[in-house]
């Protein structure tokens, strides 16, 4: 199935610059596996060294978050649209 992975402006350097990549995956993990194959330098930017996807690091399929579904083996499907979003931490205290 072909799904699209839309890279999030803080990782396209890793990516080539892409703002999008369409892969064939089943499911959230086996998308993330071939985008960090195509991409290797951006494996350490999503996964821990113990190979778990980074707490800061959030993962929607169609706007919906995949903690909330099945996690990694969330089943795509044709067209579905897959956004890495990052945690922004910092600002200012008041």
């Amino acid at each position: 199935m072909a799904v699209k992975v839309i890279i999030p402006t803080p990782l396209r350097p890793y990516t080539g610059k892409k703002e999008s990549v369409e892969l064939q995956a089943a499911t959230v993990g086996e998308a993330l596996a071939s985008l960090t194959t195509l991409f290797g330098d951006l494996k350490k930017h999503l996964y821990s060294e113990d190979g778990k996807l980074r707490s800061f690091v959030n993962v929607y399929v169609n706007d919906e978050d995949i903690r909330y579904l099945r996690g990694d083996q969330t089943p795509l499907r044709e067209g579905d649209i897959l956004s890495i979003v990052p945690s922004i931490a910092g600002g200012t205290q008041n």
